[in-house]
């Protein structure tokens, strides 16, 4: 491990100078080898699905672990979107002169090494890897073990194309020891990895925060919410709700509570049960809104879950102050949404939830890399510094100054 960790170090100085026209060119070599490579790709995620099957895994759990060849294509397509993203190194964030007529400026670089640890999705080694190679780091990658042959797989299509460039195969590679142990060394060691990103479930988090010495930026769970304030147009709001939901119940972005005003109760919630029960969504509802439709009682316990899955909780409030005290007690700064047509309440609402991402009139299904226009990500950060939200190629660099003197002397 030690040896493997000292490769990735001084293959960072390598990949750290690449021009932004050989890093386009690669990734764009990338893409075409992840489609012709489609077949192989998908064979190895049938071992995969084969112990998914065997280990009864949920039914989340294994739609994020499938690929076949639209996935597969989705990821070349992503690998082409991150290169052509805007170069994310060497920009000039800022820039002046000094009393002492010494100019300084202030220039985005990568920031290393970047150990990422993450669960079932195998096309997060394709984004991630290509993420870090656009902004100049080197991917150290820990996958799930139910998506073992999946990731190994991607990678080496990926490590291949860098080989043909005579770049050295650590630049994106898969973390040699998988285990716990491997795992635990991995996040201890600061003198050879920058940064640790955890993306996955709430316990992985946890314990990766609580026992990393190398830095942490936290893609957390995502309990989201979404308030039907008074004033909403209903049918809008039921689209929106039944998207947050549905549209992939197993992803940090679904919502896992709605609220509704008490105001509209009355007339909302039959309909959002009957369209909810169309999706097949089990209700868990509070004691108020038990009184309008028949449903699952919620428990505390239950407004404190993310479910991951086609489970939804209902809140009553009165009003806007109601709402954001829900959410500020129970949500996990991830993803907030208030269906309004009142402006005043939509700008308060943005402005007093304290989440990365919050949106008016929208589906918190939008809190994503891609959607964000950034190609993909390597998480969505719950962290409040260096990155938050859709964690892009530009939070992927740090930055340092470059001062120009011509003789200055203190």
């Amino acid at each position: 491990m030690e040896n493997f960790l000292k490769e990735a170090k001084k293959s960072s100085a390598i990949v750290a100078t690449l021009s932004s026209k050989e890093k386009k060119d690669i990734l764009n070599k990338m893409a075409d080898a992840l489609e012709e490579n489609s077949e192989y790709i998908i064979e190895e995620n049938a071992k995969d699905m084969q112990s998914a099957k065997e280990n009864n895994l949920s039914s989340a759990m294994v739609d994020r672990l499938l690929l076949n060849k639209d996935r597969v294509e989705g990821m070349a397509k992503s690998l082409r979107e991150i290169a052509m993203l805007k170069e994310p190194v060497g920009r000039v964030l800022d820039g002046w002169w000094t009393d002492d007529n010494i100019r300084i400026e202030k220039v985005s670089v990568p920031i290393g090494v970047v150990g990422v640890i993450y669960e079932s999705r195998p096309n997060v080694t394709a984004d991630v890897g290509a993420l870090c190679f656009k902004s100049g780091n080197v991917a150290i990658l820990k996958g799930g073990k139910e998506a073992e042959n999946s990731n190994r797989a991607i990678a080496k299509v990926l490590q291949d194309i860098l080989i043909e460039n005579s770049l050295p195969r650590e630049i994106i590679s898969l973390l040699p020891d998988s285990s716990r142990a491997g795992v635990d060394y991995l996040i201890k060691q600061d003198k050879y990895v920058d940064l640790i990103v955890p993306r996955g479930g709430e316990a992985l988090i946890k314990y990766v925060s609580a026992n990393a010495t190398v830095p942490v930026v936290k893609h957390d769970k995502g309990l989201c919410h979404t308030y039907i304030e008074e004033s909403a147009n209903l049918d809008m709001a039921i689209k929106i709700a039944i998207n947050a939901k549905c549209d992939r119940p197993g992803v940090c972005n679904a919502m896992e509570t709605l609220i509704v005003d008490k105001a509209i109760a009355k007339e909302a919630l039959p309909k959002l049960k009957e369209a909810f029960d169309a999706m097949g969504t089990e209700l868990r509802v509070d004691s108020n809104a038990l009184e309008i439709i028949d449903a699952k009682e919620a428990t505390d316990e239950d407004f404190d879950t993310e479910y991951l899955a086609n489970i939804l909780s209902i809140k009553l409030v009165n009003g806007l102050d109601e709402a954001i005290e829900h959410i500020t007690k129970y949500g996990s700064g991830h993803s907030e949404a208030i269906i309004t047509e009142n402006y005043t309440k939509a700008e308060e609402f943005l402005n007093r939830v304290d989440a990365s991402t919050v949106y008016v009139n929208a589906s918190t299904r939008f809190t994503d890399g891609g959607a964000f226009g950034f190609g993909a990500e390597v998480g969505i950060s719950t962290n409040k510094l260096h990155a938050r939200g859709p964690m892009g190629i530009n939070e992927l660099t740090t930055y340092k100054y470059k001062v120009y003197g011509t003789g200055q002397i203190r």
